[in-house]
């Protein structure tokens, strides 16, 4: 009996490792025309991809340096083409076939379930379209105070804590304040990670997304039916447990007092002043195909705004930070506009008419996202056969968009590894795909608009109440590569005030 049992476990194991073989081989003819890595049996080009996450950005521009900037990858049963090359770019991001995002994603799902960022097909459709009103300019326009109130906090702070002669891990700091604005933008609560409250709920936050990146370069763990006999899947479920306790209970709250209050959101506090409209408000009032969403897909949605508004923008801030103690023309310069806006008053209520008078800090932004993108890629998955000029892209493929590699590419811009603000007001850029901090097309960040009026008022702050200089020695990031981008040993400088 054993031995029958042996033996049709056997074969079943045969016919499933032909058919992979099978997929692998059929993809990787069709996809001759791409220049590929160098691979060995079973493991594939595990080995072009390097030791550890912080040299996968500089293997990845490696392998795209060729007359194509793209290169088949085969790791294990997976198949993919990195690419940074422009009309690659503009056929994948244009496409409305190519909105799936890749087996890579699902890490995130135990956290963020299928929101926004991981869902596909008709569910991101549905969840996109009820979604996009949240952004609407009259509505960003009301967390400009809470923009304002934290970065004010995270000022006070600074002049504290953040000026010592040896620098200062500025992400940190900037993490904090992103946490509480994203919180009360998103759930409309303060975790007031700056004043040190709710710690279970803000280590749960960097501790996940800390597991999440290792997990990514561990062919073990990233593996989703080996994951579970890992202890690293426990402690990931501990955390889990944490972050959706916390936001069920917000959610709670808030569904309560809207049931008492008719089903609509109040107009003003207890104070009787004009209450902001936090985004869970806008899904508490939500329906699809006439259905009022369910308390799950509030979470997952409400999560998802957590995590990608807050761990993307608090690193594009820090990198800022550390590109204009490098480049102190630059930041003089983005002080003197800040200067001839705010006066000699420091503590002066930044508006959104202030945020739209700064011109230069706007092209700052732009050159510190092309220089160090949040996301330094994105992978799609192909789930038809579709045509590329005279190539077919086999079914089964992934596509890697590699936004930091096209955002340095020399072919596109000049001196690419030069801080150069001013490159932005080129008014006829013949490649419309190659600056894409937030992606394009269909599938593009929904919240970039948030985003930049965030970093323009928190950048805004610090820059007119400190200099910002270089550590002694100069400290070098070490930036590893994940769905979001990551330097391994903080991101130091050294801040006087002014």
């Amino acid at each position: 009996m054993l031995l029958v049992f042996l033996e049709v476990i056997f074969a079943v194991l045969v016919v499933y490792f032909s058919l992979k073989f099978w997929r692998v081989y059929r993809i990787r003819k069709q996809l001759e025309w791409v220049p590929s890595a160098k691979r060995l049996p079973f493991i594939g080009a595990l080995l072009e991809m390097g030791n550890d996450s912080t040299e996968l950005i500089y293997n990845l521009t490696r392998l795209t340096a060729n007359p194509k900037k793209s290169c088949y990858i085969e790791i294990g049963f997976d198949c993919e083409v990195l690419t940074r090359d422009h009309d690659f770019t503009e056929f994948l991001l244009s496409s409305n076939k190519l909105i799936n995002k890749s087996w890579e994603y699902q890490m995130f799902e135990d956290w963020l379930g299928t929101g926004l960022l991981t869902a596909g097909g008709t569910k991101w459709k549905k969840r996109r379209r009820i979604i996009t009103p949240g952004f609407h300019f009259s509505i960003l326009n009301q967390y400009i105070e809470s923009f304002d109130l934290n970065g004010r906090k995270l000022v006070e702070i600074l002049k504290n804590e953040g000026t010592k002669p040896d620098g200062v891990d500025i992400y940190s700091y900037i993490t904090n304040c992103a946490l509480d604005i994203i919180s009360e933008s998103a759930m409309g609560v303060s975790v007031k990670s700056q004043e040190g409250q709710n710690q279970q709920y803000v280590v749960a936050v960097k501790d996940i997304l800390s597991s999440i990146l290792d997990r990514s370069f561990s062919l073990i763990k990233s593996n989703p039916y080996l994951f579970p006999f890992t202890p690293d899947y426990w402690y990931q479920k501990r955390l889990v447990k944490i972050l959706h306790s916390f936001t069920n209970n917000v959610i709670e709250s808030r569904l309560k007092s809207l049931q008492e209050n008719g089903g609509v959101a109040k107009e003003v506090d207890e104070m009787g002043k004009k209450r902001k409209l936090a985004f869970l408000d806008l899904l508490l009032s939500s329906t699809v195909d006439g259905k009022p969403l369910s308390k799950e897909d509030i979470r997952e949605e409400v999560d998802t705004f957590m995590f990608e508004g807050h761990d993307t923008t608090s690193f594009a801030i820090s990198m800022g930070l550390y590109l204009l103690a490098n480049n102190t023309k630059v930041q003089t310069t983005a002080r003197n506009e800040l200067n001839e806006i705010f006066g000699n008053d420091k503590n002066k209520e930044t508006t959104l008419q202030d945020i739209n008078e700064m011109k230069y800090l706007d092209l700052v932004i732009k050159e510190i996202l092309r220089l160090y993108p949040p996301v330094p890629h994105i992978i799609r998955t192909v789930n038809e056969d579709i045509k590329f000029k005279d190539h077919i892209i086999p079914k089964g493929t992934d596509i890697a968009l590699f936004i930091y590699g096209i955002n340095r590419d020399p072919d596109y811009h000049d001196n690419p590894e030069a801080c150069i603000p001013e490159r932005h007001l080129e008014k006829n850029n013949k490649y419309h795909f190659a600056y894409i901090p937030f992606s394009a097309g269909p599938r593009n960040c929904i919240g970039q608009k948030f985003a930049l009026l965030e970093m323009k008022s928190l950048l805004s702050k610090i820059i007119r109440n400190f200099e910002i200089l270089q550590t002694n020695p100069v400290h070098e990031p070490q930036l590893a590569m994940n769905a979001v981008f990551k330097s391994l040993n903080g991101v130091r400088i050294r801040l006087r005030p002014i």
